[in-house]
């Protein structure tokens, strides 16, 4: 991971990213491995793509959040879920003592708590925290983050009215993987206008899944052979749920222009495949440029999950 991220940086990505599963599937704790390539990169921004806050205790999350942002001096973004609706998520949330059920709603109030820790120790600010599920005392103990209020947390949700109306009013982005580009459109379009409403702003993201090669056929049983590997499920299954895209970088630029004229303007990139450092030159030179035509204000994020 670390050579994958000075590699995404030195080949011009905007940031990188790694996800989050305790038990689910084999992962290192995403904030431990941020941590280590913050200390190894300069300018490239980290995120989590996505964060499983119920996997820890919010006060713990918060002050690793907060260490967090400090060794990477602030370049840090994160996207956020409730847990990847699949039967090893319920599991794994039994492990750790977390209710499955009424997920969404003690996300919501986990990153409440959290910017209250982090704002705690301003003037006026409340030092107590009194929610649904958790209670906190003494926030300002903890330390605060190098941002003031803390990083941007981002909903990893789909295109629901309640996981929308979440995204405009309570969370700084949002990052789907829808894989239809009209209802990426038709989502990210509501979203502005309940943003507008409440007085916000929200960042449209997205967050794909890509293998590249000059071989059609190829790209696509390298991608079929990730998706197996890694969800243990048919491409099938896992195509009505997520956004995939294969083919020659120049396609897959064309596909994710799509999504940037739909509105996306941050695209995490996910490579389709077990060995992903190959891709990333083609990728940089090909792809992210093609794309950066289509706006000056889109960013393209690597992510090695």
């Amino acid at each position: 991971m670390l050579d994958f991220a000075r590699q995404a940086e030195a080949l011009g990505f905007d940031s990188v990213w790694t996800g989050d599963f305790l038990t689910a599937r084999p992962r290192l704790d995403p904030l431990v491995v941020l941590s280590a390539v913050a200390a190894v990169t300069h300018r490239i921004t980290v995120g989590t793509a996505a964060l499983t806050p119920a996997l820890r205790h919010p006060l713990i999350g918060a002050n690793m959040i907060a260490s967090l942002s400090h060794v990477a001096a602030g370049r840090l973004v994160l996207g956020l879920g409730s847990g990847f609706p699949l039967a090893e998520t319920e599991e794994e949330f039994a492990s750790v003592g977390a209710s499955y059920q009424g997920r969404a709603g003690r996300l919501d109030e986990i990153t409440a708590l959290w910017r209250t820790a982090w704002r705690s120790g301003e003037d006026g600010e409340p030092t107590e925290f009194d929610g649904k599920f958790w209670q906190a005392e003494h926030l300002d103990r903890l330390p605060a983050p190098a941002v003031p209020g803390g990083p941007p947390l981002w909903l990893a949700g789909s295109d629901t009215p309640r996981v929308l109306a979440r995204a405009a009013t309570r969370y700084d982005g949002w990052l789907p993987y829808l894989p239809d580009v009209d209802a990426y459109a038709r989502a990210r379009r509501r979203i502005a206008e309940l943003a507008a409403e409440a007085g916000r702003t929200v960042t449209p993201a997205l967050y794909a899944t890509i293998t590249v090669n000059g071989s059609e056929s190829a790209a696509k049983a390298e991608l079929e052979h990730y998706i197996s590997r890694y969800y243990g499920r048919s491409p099938e299954q896992m195509s009505g749920i997520q956004a995939y895209a294969w083919g020659s970088a120049e396609k897959c630029a064309e596909w994710l222009g799509g999504y940037v004229r739909a509105g996306a303007r941050h695209l995490v990139v996910r490579i389709g495949s077990l060995d992903p450092e190959p891709q990333l030159k083609e990728i940089a030179e090909v792809l992210l440029p093609a794309v950066r035509a289509l706006g000056p204000s889109v960013t393209v994020e690597s992510t090695q999950s």
